[in-house]
């Protein structure tokens, strides 16, 4: 089955035609496309008549009708083929009847699957953009690092400091002492040791995204083969925190493969298929299926975690996960020469998201307005009120990215409306992790967040890594970046004050304005247990289990 000779289908009947438009459409050469009209038309799906000389018209005769045959093809490669070699079908050119047909018929080999092993298989949108830690910078990413790789604590959403890969520490105001678990395996078999975290918190503290946030620590030491010192001589209230976020995840590289002590292993990773496959030796609780695999399906596609056993019930539930916030980002980073310097702009601005940012819940069902502030269950209390429209030189330059395309077309919306001008630039979503310098060369931009874990320290840490939408302003502008200090003396308890505070400045200026809350509602079958919501607002995999039929 050949995609191209699907699209040649779709989009042109039997008649006359040019074989110059039937290049473009195929995106092949000249050459190319007339080869493959020519092996068709041997292969019998065509009867194919070349006009004379260049540029001439041609006929086409189809003699087969490709869609309806390579459905039936594909259905039985899904019932046949293992679901990841199946599922590249589906990114075929299809119409849109076959492509919900053949959707709802791969939809009914999702789940859990009895082979030898039990497996669940969870659709993909999008390829993975890292497992390596220091570069996991989206939440699917992320999710994946959870699952493969653990810290040496972990810290829950009341702030409380659990062990993980350590067990006990001594913390003071200059020093953390950390003692290991003994005889944690990596996922070859060898067994960790301090040198191996000092190796990673020593590549943490010196990657460029993470600096800033490790610059209180100077020092750190092996002191016994599972005794780590944390030097931070002049104070880092954070520490603990610190430790307990994925990117502070414990690793070994050896023969170009990054290694973790998870409760899954990483057993295949390709754009069509990821497999994570439990790890036996793992130091904790062992997870209760034998595998997850990921696999690639269409952006459209509607997904629900069930069960074999259940695979024709018509019974599930939808479990709600936060799925973060949205904010717009007014970029008014020091240096830049632009309109969106002035705050009278950046006010008249916030005006307008304000009086219109009610109509989101027309945009999308799971959006939830909010103007009252970014941490939940606080609330800013700020009134913005009606200013004068300033005087725009030019267009105010807008970011988009696929991720945020609604949010960022219902802004243009909103701002065409009351006359501003603007020019939309689009770029990758991983243009947008990697912060290539022209995605930060804008004015203002929709920027979507999920706190990992504990709201007080996530909020911080949003303002603070080189990841952040932020991260120029405290970069650059040293009033900003006094604030951000406090934190390094304050007792982690006592935060919240200090992200409210600091919210309530960044809203005054019309900087960081919230726009929305959004919740995912994700559904499962009934025969699928223990269904618990941990980092990023997504499903742990090490405690999902499929009751059986006896």
């Amino acid at each position: 089955m050949e995609n191209k000779l699907l699209t040649l289908w779709r989009y042109y009947p039997s008649g006359s035609i040019r074989v110059e438009e039937i290049s473009e459409t195929l995106q092949l050469s000249h050459k190319q496309t007339s080869r493959y009209l020519k092996k068709w038309d041997q292969e019998g799906w065509i009867a194919f008549t070349p006009g004379r000389g260049r540029g001439n018209v041609s006929t086409l005769q189809w003699k087969k009708d490709v869609e309806e045959v390579f459905e039936e093809e594909v259905v039985r490669l899904m019932d046949e083929e293992p679901i990841d070699e199946s599922s590249k079908y589906l990114m075929y050119n299809w119409s849109t009847d076959s492509k919900m047909r053949l959707m709802t018929h791969f939809h009914s080999k999702l789940g859990f699957v009895k082979e030898s092993k039990d497996k669940l298989i969870v659709p993909k949108r999008y390829p993975f953009f890292s497992i390596h830690p220091l570069e996991a910078a989206d939440v699917m990413s992320a999710h994946l690092v959870a699952n493969v790789f653990n810290r040496l604590v972990s810290i829950t959403e009341e702030g409380n400091i659990l062990p993980e890969l350590a067990h006990s520490w001594d913390v003071s105001p200059r020093k953390l002492r950390l003692y290991l678990k003994k005889d944690v395996r990596f996922h070859d078999g060898s067994i960790l040791t301090a040198k191996d975290v000092i190796h990673c918190l020593e590549q943490l503290r010196t990657c460029h995204h993470y600096r800033e946030l490790w610059k209180p620590v100077e020092r750190i030491e092996v002191k016994a083969p599972l005794i780590i010192n944390i030097h931070y001589p002049g104070g880092c209230s954070y520490i603990l925190p610190m430790l307990s976020m994925m990117y502070a995840s414990i690793y070994k590289e050896t023969k170009g493969r990054t290694l973790g002590t998870g409760c899954f292993f990483l057993e295949e990773n390709t754009d069509s298929k990821t497999t994570l496959a439990a790890f036996k030796e793992h130091f904790q609780e062992r997870p209760l299926l034998d595998a997850v695999e990921f696999v690639q399906v269409p952006i459209d596609f509607k997904g629900i975690y069930h069960s074999h056993i259940g695979e024709n019930q018509t019974t599930s539930i939808e479990v709600e996960s936060d799925s973060g916030f949205g904010i717009v980002v007014m970029n008014a980073v020091p240096g830049r020469n632009s309109q969106i310097q002035r705050k009278d702009v950046r006010d008249y601005l916030h005006w307008v998201i304000t009086k219109n940012r009610h109509t989101l819940r027309d945009l999308d069902p799971r959006l939830t307005p909010n103007g009252k502030s970014i941490l939940v269950g606080q609330d800013q209390g700020m009134t913005i009120t009606e200013v004068d429209r300033p005087l725009f030189t030019e267009p105010l330059v807008i970011r988009s990215a696929n991720h945020t395309a609604k949010t960022t077309e219902w802004l243009v919306e909103m701002f065409e409306k009351e006359g501003v001008p603007v020019d939309v630039q689009w770029f990758s979503f991983a243009d947008t992790l990697t912060r290539q310098p022209e995605t930060l060369n804008v004015d203002l931009f929709v920027h979507g967040e999920i706190f990992e874990s504990n709201q007080d320290f996530s909020f911080y840490h949003f303002l603070k890594n080189g990841y952040s939408p932020l991260h120029g302003l405290f970069e650059k502008e040293s009033h900003w970046n006094q604030l951000l200090d406090e934190y390094r003396h304050t007792p982690f308890e006592d935060w919240t004050s200090l992200n409210m505070n600091l919210e309530n400045m960044l809203m005054k200026e019309s900087i960081m304005i919230p726009l929305y809350y959004e919740k995912r509602y994700i559904p499962f079958s009934t025969d699928i247990m223990n269904i618990e919501i941990k980092h990023f607002g997504y499903v742990d995999f090490s405690k999902l289990w499929v009751r059986p039929e006896v």
